[in-house]
């Protein structure tokens, strides 16, 4: 198991060219604006300010590489969604993910934040079909899972999952206050970091 105490800032790239050497997996994470990512991160690597958590959406303009144990990656992709972005830079940053996403030959997962409280978002499911599409293996993370009652929670998640076309299986619920689904994440990104990922073929 990694141990994700041992994580260190490693760059912030704002262009392909500008991508570290692709000797490591890296796991990257994606999710609407003000979703919860940065707090998210935080909580799996036990760390409150390693990733700055903004109350202004769209704040992140790049593709954030973090180093953890010295044997992967993780990624903090820019939000996506949130309106009152320029249209010019909007078109920057969507650019910047998807050719990173498509290209990048270490990446082993991207881990998709979804709001539990509301329903599925057109763009949380264009990027889940997308990568189905592409062949890159996605974790979609149902989170806020503490801002919702105990007896609702598996209704919304259902709804999510029947959007998206999954089963529960494949995805989990989670919480960055609590914890709750802290330890099923961290096994599950182990499994994708593991010698032989899992091979996702394209629908």
């Amino acid at each position: 198991m990694l141990n994700y105490a041992k994580i260190e800032f490693l760059d912030s790239v704002f262009a392909i060219k500008q991508l570290p050497e692709p000797l490591l997996p890296e796991i990257a994470f994606a999710g609407r604006s003000n979703v919860g990512k940065s707090s998210l991160i935080n909580k799996i690597v036990n760390q409150r300010k390693l990733v700055k958590v903004s109350s202004r959406p769209g704040k992140t303009q790049s593709l954030n590489f973090f180093l953890v144990d010295q044997r992967c990656h993780l990624v903090d992709l820019p939000g996506y969604g949130y309106a009152k972005v320029p249209k010019k830079l909007k078109g920057v940053w969507q650019q910047l993910i998807s050719d990173y996403i498509a290209q990048r030959e270490t990446l082993r997962c991207v881990v998709v934040i979804i709001d539990i409280r509301h329903p599925l978002k057109e763009l949380d499911f264009n990027l889940v079909s997308w990568l189905r599409d592409i062949g890159v293996a996605a974790l979609p993370v149902y989170t806020k899972l503490d801002k919702i009652a105990r007896g609702q929670r598996q209704k919304h998640a259902a709804a999510l999952d029947a959007g998206l076309n999954i089963s529960p299986l494949e995805r989990l619920l989670f919480s960055a206050k609590t914890g709750e689904g802290k330890d099923e994440l961290l096994t599950r990104l182990e499994h994708y970091l593991s010698p032989e990922p899992p091979i996702i073929k394209p629908a």
